[in-house]
C-alpha cells in the first residue's frame, strides 16, 4: 500500500480516461516508461514542431528564415 495524492489521482484519472486506482496509476506507469519513445519519434518527425533531420543540411538552413 502507498500513499497517494487525491487531487493528482483525478486528474491524471481524467486526463487517462481510467476509473480504477490501479488502471490510473498502471496508465501512468505506462505512459512515463513510454515518453522517451514518443519525444525521439517527434523530434525525428521532420514535419512536427521538433527538429528534423534536416537541421544538419547546411544547404536547407541557409534558406530558411531567421
Amino acid at each position: 500500500m502507498i500513499d497517494v495524492d487525491d487531487e493528482a489521482m483525478i486528474a491524471a484519472a481524467q486526463e487517462l480516461g481510467t476509473v480504477t486506482k490501479k488502471d490510473t496509476v498502471n496508465a501512468a506507469l505506462a505512459f512515463a516508461a513510454t515518453r522517451r519513445a514518443r519525444v525521439s519519434a517527434l523530434l525525428d518527425d521532420p514535419h512536427s514542431y521538433g527538429v528534423g533531420t534536416d537541421i544538419g543540411d547546411s544547404e536547407v538552413m541557409s534558406a530558411a528564415r531567421r
